[in-house]
C-alpha cells in the first residue's frame, strides 16, 4: 500500500510540475504579442499624426506644401524625441517599442515608419505612408522568431 501512494504522490507532482511549466510559456508568449500589439498602436497615433500634418498647412507648420512627406520629423509632429530618454534624436522610444521616421526626397514620395521592439533593434514592422487616406497605409510585418 505504501508504495502505490508514493507512486501517486510522484505522478502528481510530475503532472502539477508539466502544468506549471506550460502556463509560464503562455504567460510568455501572451506577454510578447501584447508588447507588439501595443508597439503597433503606438505606430498607428504616429502614422495619423504623420498624416494630419500633411493635411495642416505650411504656415501652420504642416506639409500641405511640401513635396511628398519632406520634412515631416517627430518635431515637426509634436514629439519631442530627443527628450524621451532614448539614446537618439531619430528614434523615438516608448515602453512598449521604438519607432524611426524616414521621408523620401521627391514629389510622391512617401513616409515610412519602423516599428522595433523595445531594445530597438528587433523590428516588428514597415509602415509605408503613400498620403492621406487609410488605404495610402502599406504594412509590412517581419517575421517573429519564436
Amino acid at each position: 500500500m505504501g508504495q502505490q501512494q508514493l507512486l501517486l504522490l510522484v505522478l502528481g507532482m510530475v503532472i502539477v510540475g508539466i502544468a506549471v511549466v506550460a502556463g509560464i510559456q503562455a504567460f510568455s508568449e501572451g506577454k510578447d504579442k501584447a508588447d507588439r500589439d501595443a508597439a503597433i498602436s503606438d505606430a498607428m497615433r504616429i502614422i495619423s499624426d504623420v498624416q494630419a500634418w500633411k493635411l495642416k498647412p505650411g504656415a501652420f507648420g504642416g506639409g500641405s506644401d511640401a513635396t511628398g512627406f519632406t520634412g515631416v520629423t517627430f518635431n515637426a509632429l509634436g514629439i519631442n524625441a530627443a527628450g524621451d530618454g532614448g539614446s537618439s534624436n531619430t528614434n523615438y522610444e516608448t515602453l512598449n517599442g521604438c519607432y524611426a521616421l524616414a521621408t523620401g526626397s521627391g514629389s510622391g514620395s512617401p513616409g515610412e515608419v519602423t516599428v522595433y521592439e523595445a531594445d530597438c533593434s528587433t523590428e516588428i514592422a514597415t509602415v509605408t505612408i503613400a498620403g492621406t487616406s487609410t488605404t495610402d497605409i502599406s504594412w509590412t510585418y517581419a517575421s517573429v522568431g519564436t
